[in-house]
């Protein structure tokens, strides 16, 4: 698998690369792309990085899988190309967005301009097979990605953590809470946004830290 990877990660992921897990991830997910339809394109693989430098890093939203509809994943957890239709758990981020600070909704459900601005979109699993979801899990990528969360926790201060839904929570126990802000919510489904996502107010209490870090908070 070549390593299309920002010159700022590198050196803080360099070991993984090396590890014998990423390698036998680098040999499988190489082998999926010559077998079948794999989403994101292999050039947007490792987008959530490429888009958000290693030291620009403010605030870090988890997912879990790529979307796996045609044209869809792009790389960063919950946003999809320019024209493709708004996915029903990031219509409901904007609709949470528009009561917590009042700002519309774009006509659009890329989040690019999230990244660009120090928010790292990043799944769990970076890669998946077109109309099977989950199919790439526990292939090794939770490894590489909790590395992350593990370098960014313990190295890293006053970054703000979104952790929607049972499986991102998890990742509370890689972060120095002392040193950073741990939001927890339900996910954003339709499934589950009504049990406590929305109301939820993550957005402003974000900016707020932020602002009282001394940094510039996000423009959502």
């Amino acid at each position: 698998m070549s390593l299309e990877f920002s010159a700022s990660w590198r050196p803080i992921l360099e070991a993984e690369f090396k590890k014998d897990y990423y390698k036998k991830l680098s040999e499988f997910v190489e082998a999926e792309y010559q077998a079948a339809e794999i989403y994101p394109p292999k050039s947007e693989i490792f987008n959530a990085f490429n888009k958000c430098a290693y030291d620009d890093v403010k605030v870090v939203i988890l997912g879990q899988d790529p979307y796996h509809g045609p044209g869809q994943a792009n790389g960063l957890c919950f946003s999809v190309r320019e024209d493709v239709r708004v996915p029903p758990s990031l219509k409901n981020i904007f609709k949470e967005i528009k009561s917590d600070l009042g700002v519309d909704a774009p006509s659009h459900g890329s989040l690019e301009r999230w990244a660009e601005q120090g928010v790292l979109l990043l799944n769990a699993t970076l890669t998946v097979r077109a109309h099977q979801a989950g199919s790439h899990q526990k292939k090794g990528w939770e490894h590489f990605t909790d590395a992350v969360i593990r370098q960014l926790g313990a190295e890293r201060q006053h970054i703000v953590y979104m952790l929607w839904g049972s499986y991102a929570q998890k990742k509370a126990d890689f972060i120095k809470e002392d040193d950073n802000l741990i939001l927890q919510s339900p996910h954003p489904s339709p499934l589950s946004a009504r049990r406590g996502f929305f109301g939820n107010q993550h957005f402003s209490k974000a900016n707020d830290y932020l602002k009282q870090a001394g940094r510039t908070p996000i423009e959502w």
